[in-house]
């Protein structure tokens, strides 16, 4: 319960985040939705890289989608990907969810560590 729940208020708060903040707030978010979860650390890193994965990934797809890939592709082709615009994507995404995992597994270790510290 507490992991789909943590799943989607990363979601919600990172896109919220997103329209004030800079893209890194998803690792800030991640962080502080996993010390007020108290998840454990498998499971915050596991949250942390599904809802960044699943956020970023969807909203690139819609931003993509609303230039019809233009930009995209043009972007593909410089790196060694063939020009596969669903292959930036993927990986952008994929970058994204690690940096979100690693920030929720922090913030995991920390509510744990002020929890043994505190008694």
């Amino acid at each position: 319960m507490k992991f789909g729940i943590s799943i989607a208020l990363m979601i919600v708060v990172s896109f919220a985040a997103g329209l004030y903040l800079p893209f890194w707030s998803v690792a800030l978010v991640t962080f502080g939705v996993a010390v007020l979860m108290d998840l454990k650390p498998v499971m915050a890193w596991l949250a942390g890289f599904v809802s960044i994965l699943l956020f970023w990934g969807l909203l690139i797809w819609w931003i993509d989608a609303q230039n019809d890939s233009i930009l995209s592709t043009r972007m593909a082709q410089l790196f060694p990907l063939g020009g596969s615009s669903a292959l930036l994507i993927l990986i952008a995404a994929l970058v994204g969810a690690i940096i979100g995992s690693l920030a929720a597994l922090s913030g995991s270790f920390l509510r744990r560590y002020l929890n043994e510290r505190g008694g």
